[in-house]
């Protein structure tokens, strides 16, 4: 089966990280969010996938390349044009302007298709959902989700009949205006006659353009609220609130990576500590190649990134340091995440390391060569 993921957007809501990464790609527990829908998507027999990409273009593509080291096929349809210098200038056409864009120049959905967003989490049973939206026989199909009233405003809410036909969409509405508790998770099902609505040219929303378009014509249109696990990442502060609940189990079946060598303690290979001397209490999760020194004090919920060295007397609580991390024994990282060269708390509040005060106690890995000494009281983690 075919699908698409849309990975066109600029994430400006979830800058400094997508300052040199496209949105897909931020990661969670040290994986790109849109390997973890590539995989799903394996999961239930969608194994021929097209991606639009825009901003960063280059960036996914060259991480995910063609989807052999996944099981599947990806393909990708740039939106924008190549400049006589050399240089790329991206110009996204919308979500539906996307899928528009790949059937204009091959056909490739000749069938039921799935459209997914590429900046969240899900373990919807993809082969429950499609067999709903064909029993139902529309147009398409929104797959959508029970929120609770306090979190409406940050989604676009969708109104039904009880049949499941859409008759109207709510945009971020305030809490008071809401008429349901159903919003759009960015999930949906399509008919290739779909492309019949959506004009030629330009550029054309899903959401905002198309499916108020299919309501006005009272054409054939469901939504389906299922129950499974939707982990939107479309605020700065989501990273930590994603990351953390899965850590701590409120969020389940994500795949955490490394060998679990103790209760809670999820550790890559290549790895140097001595576990049985060092101050740690999970859940925490250890890149590959990392060094952690006797005297180190680890809390979790904590993620360590690749090839970092945590010297003996640094504090590591509550917080997220990226791959190639070298923590002082003077640090205290603490209600944090260290992504490249900035600092965010928990609320998406961002500085760089230089500007809090931390490019001094959080280092480069691999500018500081090891002292003499260094290997004292470490053992290989097997």
């Amino acid at each position: 089966m075919r699908g698409m993921i849309l990975g066109a957007g600029s994430g400006t809501r979830v800058r400094p990280i997508t300052e040199k990464i496209p949105k897909p790609m931020i990661p969670i527990l040290r994986r790109p969010l849109m390997e973890s829908i590539i995989g799903h998507f394996k999961r239930h027999g969608i194994d021929e996938i097209i991606v639009n990409t825009c901003y960063m273009a280059p960036v996914l593509e060259d991480y995910f390349r063609d989807g052999k080291q996944y099981g599947v096929d990806l393909c990708y349809s740039y939106e924008g044009k190549k400049l006589e210098d050399g240089s790329l200038e991206g110009k996204a056409l919308g979500s539906a302007g996307g899928m528009r864009r790949v059937q204009q120049t091959s056909g490739f959905f000749h069938d039921t298709f799935v459209v997914v967003c590429g900046d969240a989490w899900i373990d919807l049973d993809f082969t429950e959902a499609i067999a709903w939206h064909k029993k139902k026989g529309g147009l398409a199909t929104i797959v959508t989700k029970k929120m609770p009233k306090h979190e409406l405003h940050k989604y676009g809410v969708v109104n039904t009949l009880p049949d499941g036909r859409v008759v109207g969409f709510q945009e971020k509405p305030k809490t008071e205006d809401a008429k349901s508790d159903i919003i759009n998770t960015g999930i949906y099902i399509f008919e290739p006659e779909i492309f019949n609505y959506i004009p030629a040219n330009g550029e054309y929303d899903i959401g905002g353009d198309l499916f108020p378009d299919l309501v006005r014509r009272n054409l054939p249109f469901y939504a389906k609220a299922f129950d499974f696990q939707w982990v939107d990442v479309g605020r700065l502060s989501d990273v930590w609130q994603v990351t953390k609940e899965i850590l701590t189990g409120e969020i389940q079946n994500y795949p955490i990576p490394g060998k679990e060598i103790a209760p809670g303690v999820y550790v890559g290979i290549n790895c140097v500590m001595d576990l049985e001397m060092l101050d740690i209490k999970g859940p925490v999760v250890i890149g590959n190649g990392c060094r952690i020194h006797t005297g180190a004090k680890l809390r979790g919920p904590l993620v360590i990134g690749n090839n970092c060295v945590i010297e003996s007397g640094a504090v590591l609580e509550n917080a997220s340091v990226d791959d190639y991390s070298r923590v002082c024994s003077k640090a205290y990282v603490t209600d944090r995440m260290i992504i490249d060269d900035h600092c965010i708390d928990h609320e998406g509040n961002h500085c760089t390391v230089y500007e809090c005060g931390m490019n001094h106690t959080v280092k480069d890995s691999r500018v500081l060569p090891m002292a003499v000494g260094d290997v004292v009281r470490l053992r290989s983690v097997e």
